[in-house]
């Protein structure tokens, strides 16, 4: 991409906390046009009363498709191009199997995975008229591990790592790339029921200030640092090591 960043225009969704948010702040910082989407908006104001040449707000939830289209068209009216989607919108329930009900689970798939594709799909038909752009998929590695207690979070994260991957084969002979950006486990909202000790934790600001730094990467799968690379890797290869670190999150049910 020529385009200098204040020509840029960026779609983030879930940008009203966590790492969403603190990405936002990092990518006005450095001059981005940003579309910030999420169903709540308080803190994305502020940050638009920082930037207001920058930063526009949009109320957009994801699960309802005609919210993404009016989202994505106001975002083409306005700006007239979107280079970069980051597919950050996320919930998790936090309990275990035998106490989730099929409403959680549907709750996950409907935010976590087919949230990101009804942005993909109001998207992608702008970036390849467009010639270029780049869809940023938000991954976990408990795709690979598995998670106690979140076995609905952990489905839609392996889905969206098939799917991202699926993707990336369709777009090869284009100049759209698609990628999973994985985080380390991170201090947010989504895992504060979740009693991990403090090392095994990341402050969101850190986290998102780090991914937006690698905004413009096509790598098929990019980690904040190379801590979370290596820690991914060890937990892949040596699952053990992941179970010990996870053994009594979740109680066995009685």
């Amino acid at each position: 991409m020529t385009a200098s960043n204040n020509e840029m225009v960026v779609v983030l969704t879930g940008a009203n906390a966590g790492i969403g948010y603190h990405m936002l702040g990092a990518l006005a910082e450095d001059r981005y046009r940003i579309a910030a989407l999420d169903i709540t908006g308080d803190d994305v104001r502020d940050v638009r009363d920082d930037y207001p040449g920058q930063v526009r707000y949009y109320e957009c939830d994801v699960t309802d498709a005609e919210d993404v289209d009016t989202a994505v068209s106001d975002v083409v009216d306005e700006w007239d191009r979107i280079d970069i989607l980051v597919n950050n919108a996320g919930v998790a329930r936090f309990a275990p199997f035998q106490e989730r009900s099929m409403a959680d689970t549907h709750r996950e798939f409907e935010v976590n995975f087919f949230g990101y594709q009804r942005l993909i799909r109001a998207v992608l038909p702008h970036m390849l008229d467009h010639g270029t752009g780049i869809i940023h998929n938000l991954g976990s590695g408990t795709a690979d591990t598995g998670h106690p207690g979140l076995s609905g979070y952990s489905a839609t994260k392996g889905a969206i790592k098939g799917f991202t991957r699926s993707l990336q084969l369709e777009l090869r002979h284009t100049d759209v790339s698609c990628t999973l950006m994985i985080p380390p486990s991170t201090n947010t909202q989504m895992t504060a029921d979740i009693d991990y000790p403090a090392w095994m934790t990341v402050e969101a600001e850190e986290v998102g200030r780090k991914l937006a730094s690698k905004i413009h990467s096509t790598q098929s799968v990019i980690t904040p640092d190379w801590k979370t690379t290596v820690g991914l890797s060890l937990t892949r290869w040596f699952p053990s090591i992941w179970r010990r670190m996870t053994a009594g999150i979740v109680e066995k049910p009685e």
